[in-house]
């Protein structure tokens, strides 16, 4: 098979853009770092001619179908001359067509001169110009290069996709011929750094984002940009978090609320106010008394945001470290080492009707943001929607009901998932689960804001509950206590496991503590980013080019500071790391 190192030459010498390569693959499954990917990068040149239909090329497929493939990416395209440009920056002679799992290895169009919206003729077929290649780390798997995904950007050598407007065969030497100037004229190349490069040209960004050709991932995702930096200019300074780490605090009171939930009242050790919350955030802890590694969890609010002190609720978990001390040994006059508080589930300041929605101790955000709507005397419609197992069972309850009695248009509904009739009528809740088809009987306001807390699945069942009552699904806020959903591309097979310490012996590094899953261990000798660490602890983590590009895997960073290699090509936002780059340069606390 001829490969581009031997086709160079005489290519770069071809005036007209031509096909060099059609190169297909059906996906399959790959091991890769104790992992199982399922991926179609894997392409091969076929020989004769091959027909492109409107999802793909006979022959061809994709492993991973919410990130290529499809109509608006049936056919990748690459270049012979960025083909050129690799080899000579890694110093590597044995790339071969399909290489970078283009289906089109071509001499010519590119990504700087192509044009999304540009119509081609390649033999029997039509094709338009619909997008760049999506960043992802399986171009760097298949090549052996992790940072190539983050090169391909930086580098302005992407590729790009195409969609079959015309059915027809294709084969290795056709010509390529324009047959039309897509409108625009806006560049595969600077259609990629819109999205993921700084400094982005606000008129490049509207046109974009009105391109018809440009398939709607793209399109929504520059819409979503413009609607951002536009908020960002008339919006006041998202405020910071009040202090930097974590601080010490003063144990002011202890109260238990049930056999196993207890709310504790933190003041500042000199007497003077604690600054203000928002009404929905948490605080982290981090309580060297409660044992080694030392335990780093987060509580939401359950008070008045602006009291001057903060108090959280924790509930007694079976086995748990943190909640165990904090439920049973703490006492009053103790200290305790504080984040400042954090979160984005916060109560809105609108007037539409409000559903306060909680499961458990889920109650203690929502509660938080009752205590704030009291405060401001709403005026608004205010819904509160609770279950729970019985009456014992219930913190906070009388408070939760005093508060709604003070309020003008309040609806208390409770739920006792395991009381008795009699029960129920005692407390005026009603008998069973509060779930979708309990929500369903109760007619709560379509064009309300909700508020959801509570274990994972209950959340699901009142986002789908809420939605099939015609609810704006952006209008339903959820907050979890663990860790957030995986989102690992690609990745089959893979077990759940629970968070645990890494195999092998301790690292010597900078501690890591990843505080929603509840894990601390040294950084390991022989692993080059945060991310590593948490897959080898089995943390839930989210990414996908794994390069420092996409922003998948950005974190809120607690306490700590860390160092990048690469270097992302856009910085995060002061407070976070792209953790698929990055390592701990001090211990490191991190929200996840």
């Amino acid at each position: 098979m001829t490969g581009p190192d031997k086709t160079t030459a005489a290519a770069a010498a071809t005036p007209a853009p031509r096909v060099l390569s059609v190169n297909v693959g059906m996906p399959k499954d790959v091991s890769w770092q104790g992992r199982t990917v399922h991926t179609g990068i894997w392409k091969r040149p076929v020989q004769g001619p091959v027909p492109a239909r409107r999802l793909n090329i006979d022959g061809d497929g994709q492993g991973d179908l919410a990130g290529h493939g499809g109509e608006q990416r049936a056919v990748l395209v690459y270049q012979i001359q960025s083909y050129a440009h690799w080899q000579h920056y890694f110093g590597r002679g044995d790339l071969e067509y399909g290489q970078f799992g283009e289906n089109l290895t071509v001499d010519g169009m590119a990504d700087d001169e192509v044009c999304i919206g540009d119509r081609y003729r390649i033999g029997e077929a039509e094709f338009e110009v619909t997008q760049p290649r999506v960043t992802c780390y399986r171009v760097g798997m298949r090549l052996g290069e992790p940072e190539l995904p983050a090169l391909l950007v930086g580098h302005h050598r992407p590729g790009f996709y195409m969609r079959v407007l015309t059915e027809g065969r294709i084969h290795a030497g056709d010509h390529i011929v324009k047959t039309r100037n897509g409108p625009g004229a806006l560049s595969v190349a600077d259609t990629d750094a819109l999205l993921y490069l700084p400094d982005r040209d606000l008129s490049k960004l509207r046109l974009a984002a009105h391109i018809p050709a440009l398939s709607p991932g793209w399109r929504d995702s520059f819409r979503d940009l413009l609607t951002a930096d536009t908020a960002a200019a008339v919006a006041p300074v998202a405020a910071e978090p009040a202090w930097a780490g974590f601080r010490t605090l003063r144990v002011a009171a202890v109260r238990r609320e049930t056999s196993t939930v207890s709310s504790i009242r933190l003041a500042a050790t000199d007497g003077r106010r604690l600054p203000p919350a928002r009404a929905g955030q948490y605080l982290t802890l981090r309580l060297p008394a409660a044992g080694q590694p030392v335990p780093v969890r987060s509580y939401s609010l359950s008070s008045t945001p602006d009291a001057g002190t903060y108090r959280i609720s924790v509930k007694h978990e079976p086995h748990g470290v943190a909640s165990g001390y904090l439920t049973t040994a703490l006492q009053p006059g103790a200290v305790v080492e504080v984040a400042a508080p954090r979160g984005d589930f916060v109560l809105d300041e609108g007037t539409e009707p409000v559903l306060l929605i909680s499961a458990g101790i889920g109650v203690t955000p929502v509660l938080s943001m009752l205590h704030e709507l009291a405060t401001r005397r709403s005026q608004r419609d205010i819904w509160w929607l609770h279950g729970t197992r019985e009456p014992r069972e219930q913190p906070l309850a009388d408070e939760a009901h005093a508060l709604l009695k003070a309020l003008p248009h309040t609806h208390e509904h409770v739920f006792f998932s395991a009381a008795t009739i009699e029960e129920c009528h005692q407390y005026g809740a009603h008998s069973g689960r509060l779930d979708r088809h309990g929500l369903a009987t109760l007619s709560p306001p379509t064009d309300a804001s909700a508020y959801v807390c509570g274990p994972a699945s209950f959340m699901t069942d009142m986002q789908r509950g809420l939605t099939a009552m015609g609810m704006d699904p952006g209008r339903i806020h959820t907050e979890l206590f663990g860790a957030v959903p995986s989102l690992n591309p690609g990745v089959v097979g893979q077990p759940r496991r629970s968070p645990h310490q890494p195999a092998g012996p301790p690292g010597s590094g900078p501690l890591v503590t990843f505080a929603r899953s509840g894990i601390t261990a040294p950084f390991p000798t022989g692993l080059r980013t945060v991310l590593e660490l948490a897959d080898a602890c089995d943390v839930p983590t989210r990414w996908s080019c794994r390069s420092g590009v996409c922003h998948t895997c950005v974190t809120p960073v607690l306490a700590g500071d860390t160092s990048y290699s690469p270097e992302p090509l856009e910085p995060p936002a002061d407070g976070q790391v792209l953790i698929c780059c990055a390592r701990p340069a001090t211990d490191l606390v991190l929200d996840m």
